[in-house]
């Protein structure tokens, strides 16, 4: 197997729990460093964390392996610091990694660290700078803004870096970054800005134009109303009325009556075919509604048809109903109200022109949108970048976009963007995860000893082989597993081509073996 291939074959002398013991002590010799807690966790422990904010979710881990866990606080300025932890396991490969926030990003991915540290990484999180999965900290605090935009990753991994090699004694090998959506744009950040902090970055469902991202899920309130009035569709109808017609209208177009949507590019979903007809008045939609439909699957754009940011994708309605219930997006009113406007703004009426600005403002270019990355590839970098095609939230557009963005400022074709830059398009995977389609790679959410590790199957070992072997993967073999185990077995796999390909099935053979489909170039 890969990824045990660097071990401790450095230091045969090492002692753990002596390192374990100590640590604590070095850590707190460490200039801005303030020790939190240092501490054996045991494989099978579970850890607790009743400090947490309630919006990060669970308060507690299982940690499936051998781990000297380490906190501490670190002031980033007079008025600002982060908070961190370094879960260093005994199993350590020589690898070093860090993981990415979620949301509004005040919340350790202690899941994340759990199934990395297993596999041997000297794995780090941060709270990002703040507490909680609120906009609220940001308040007339521009350091504590900073530390979420940029600053709170790379001081986790410049200190996450030190260490680690202050516990095991020597500096790690190579060096890997693995997060989703606002963790997506945290290793977009690091390859933009900070290049030299990782070997490795898997970026999933980047949130990358994160005004415009916010702009776009703001206007759906815009569009859908509120209950009651004759623009607003009940979430029933969404989840199935809207959502099973866009299935029978666009699933077949690859080919295969399954679910799934292969690629949803192809698809023009047509609302029209559900409007009520004479007295007809349930299962069906107004006129009214249909244009609301037809507009959450338009683009956003300004006064003069530019587009903003890309339109919802077809089969995304049961994660994207989320955004259609009447309500503000809570990040975007949190972002508009505490950072780029004032606390009594009102998300529910923001204009155009207030988009716009808040679009202009890029706030210490949170956008994340920069095309050159070619300090990043000329120290042979490598980056993964891979978005469900069933992700409500940031439209799984948006990352092609980016790609493309890439290719033309540095004016490279794809053929010579795969040297260090391939992006992987999920068929079927929802937000980073899960989904009908066959969504298992190994990325954010994966649990140790609940996915495959060879690198065809999993997007991190693959990362690691193409860093440390030169093999770059051309597809990443998804999975779906019977009840969501592993341990019950695989209901189908498919692979996942590398854009700008798309998955084509053969017409023939089983649709739910991968060998049924291949890679092809668009014509």
């Amino acid at each position: 197997m890969l990824l045990p291939i660097l071990g401790l074959s450095f230091n045969t002398a090492f002692d753990f729990d002596s390192a374990c013991s100590t640590i604590g002590t070095q850590v707190a010799s460490i200039q801005n460093a303030s020790l939190v807690l240092s501490e054996a966790v045991p494989a099978g422990t579970n850890l607790t964390f009743p400090n947490l904010d309630d919006s990060c979710g669970s308060k507690s881990q299982v940690v499936p392996a051998d781990i000297c866990r380490v906190a501490l606080n670190f002031i980033t300025s007079e008025t600002s610091g982060i908070y961190m932890e370094s879960w260093l396991p005994r199993n350590w490969t020589g690898r070093f990694l860090s993981t990415g926030n979620g949301g509004l990003g005040g919340c350790v991915a202690y899941g994340d660290m759990a199934y990395t540290s297993a596999l041997g990484f000297a794995t780090v999180g941060t709270n990002n700078g703040h507490d909680g999965n609120t906009g609220a900290p940001f308040e007339n605090k521009p350091e504590v803004v900073a530390d979420f935009v940029y600053r709170s990753i790379h001081t986790n991994v410049v200190v996450g870096k030190e260490i680690t090699r202050l516990f095991y004694g020597t500096s790690h090998d190579k060096s890997y970054y693995f997060g989703c959506s606002t963790g997506g744009r945290q290793g977009m950040k690091s390859v933009q800005d900070f290049p030299e902090d990782f070997d490795g970055v898997i970026a999933g469902a980047p949130a990358a134009d994160m005004m415009g991202l916010f702009g776009w899920i703001g206007r759906f309130l815009s569009l859908t109303g509120v209950p009651g009035q004759p623009s607003f569709i009940p979430l029933d109808l969404w989840r199935g009325l809207i959502s099973e017609n866009v299935l029978t209208q666009c699933d077949g177009i690859d080919g295969v009556l399954d679910g799934i949507i292969e690629d949803p590019n192809l698809c023009n979903y047509d609302p029209s075919v559900l409007l009520c007809k004479d007295e007809q008045t349930t299962n069906c939609l107004t006129g009214t509604q249909v244009e609301t439909v037809r507009g959450i699957y338009s683009a956003f754009r300004d006064f003069e048809g530019k587009v903003l940011y890309p339109r919802q994708q077809p089969g995304a309605e049961s994660l994207a109903i989320m955004s259609y219930d009447g309500t503000p997006f809570k990040y975007g009113s949190d972002w508009f109200r505490y950072v780029i406007y004032n606390t009594s703004f009102d998300i529910s009426h923001v204009t155009m022109p207030e988009y716009l600005h808040a679009i202009a403002v890029d706030t210490l270019n949170v956008s994340t949108w920069k095309g050159d990355i070619s300090t990043f590839r000329e120290r042979n970098g490598k980056l993964i970048t891979y978005h469900g095609q069933q992700d409500g939230r940031i439209s799984p557009i948006n990352s092609e976009r980016y790609y493309e963005h890439v290719s033309s400022t540095m004016g490279l074709s794809p053929s010579s963007l795969d040297d260090c830059y391939r992006f992987f398009r999920i068929s079927g995977m929802r937000h980073c995860s899960g989904g009908t389609g066959a969504s298992q790679i190994g990325g954010i959410g994966s649990v140790a000893g609940n996915t495959k590790l060879d690198p065809e199957s999993n997007i991190l070992t693959a990362l690691v082989r193409w860093v440390e072997e030169g093999v770059a993967p051309d597809t990443i073999l998804g999975s779906k597993f019977n009840n969501g185990s592993i341990s019950s077995g695989v209901a189908f796999s498919r692979r996942h081509c590398r854009f700008p390909f798309r998955n084509t099935y053969d017409g023939t053979g089983d649709s739910t073996k991968p060998e049924s489909w291949t890679c092809k170039l668009p014509e």
